[in-house]
């Protein structure tokens, strides 16, 4: 008998994943390339930048992971306020403004005729009329989505040290690092095709450069 496991699709947002993903690349590139330059002047200690890397992107999984779980419990309360404000409503037409402020159309990439929508805000209405207040909780799959979070900005640094374990030369292990997180950020951006309307390649240039850009901005600030 075949049980059905949810697919990381299913637990946390591809943008939002993905976009972890990408937020770990740079702060590994950031210090990597930054390390470079370090490296061209007073030589590199090897085992103070894989421990900086590897610390700085736990840190920040885990701070990423509780800012996903309080982003969630917000999410979950403002929409437990929208229900009251709808119970509450004076008027059919009060109602129906909440529903459009917190579900707006406008701006959405579809043309729609002004009678389906507000149909479908009547619907949305007529659903949220019968329904009765849930308390606001977080699931397993809330806490297993912010794992999921601490996950993906984490790993992202084991391929910016990795090499330096597998060669000697400290140089060699340097570039090797830096062309496998540029390597890296195309292909996030290629993924990020995947779900979204855009065409891979172009993604991922695009993804490869922004990341680049960011990383240059946080090394010239002192990151």
């Amino acid at each position: 008998m075949e049980t059905s496991r949810p697919r990381i699709a299913d637990v946390i947002d591809p943008g939002d994943a993905l976009g972890e993903v990408l937020f770990g690349l740079i702060m590994a590139l950031t210090f990597t390339v930054g390390s470079r330059l370090v490296f061209t002047e007073q030589g590199l200690n090897v085992r103070e930048l894989i421990v900086a890397t590897i610390g700085c992107n736990l840190a920040w999984g885990i701070i990423d992971a509780v800012l996903f779980v309080l982003g969630t419990v917000f999410y979950k309360s403002r929409r437990a306020r929208l229900f009251r404000q709808i119970k509450a409503a004076k008027s059919e037409q009060e109602a129906i403004s909440a529903l459009k402020r917190e579900f707006p159309i406008d701006g959405e990439p579809l043309a729609s005729a002004a009678a389906d929508e507000e149909a479908l805000y009547q619907a949305l209405l007529k659903l949220t009329g019968r329904a009765s207040a849930a308390k606001v909780r977080l699931s397993r799959d809330d806490f297993l989505a912010a794992f999921i979070v601490f996950l993906l900005v984490s790993v992202t640094s084991l391929p910016a040290v990795i090499p330096f374990f597998m060669i000697d030369s400290v140089e060699l292990a340097l570039r090797a690092s830096n062309v496998l997180l540029i390597s890296l950020l195309f292909m996030t951006g290629c993924a990020w095709a995947r779900f979204s309307d855009a065409k891979p390649l172009n993604a991922g240039i695009t993804m490869t450069c922004l990341g680049l850009v960011l990383v240059g901005i946080a090394i010239a600030l002192g990151g």
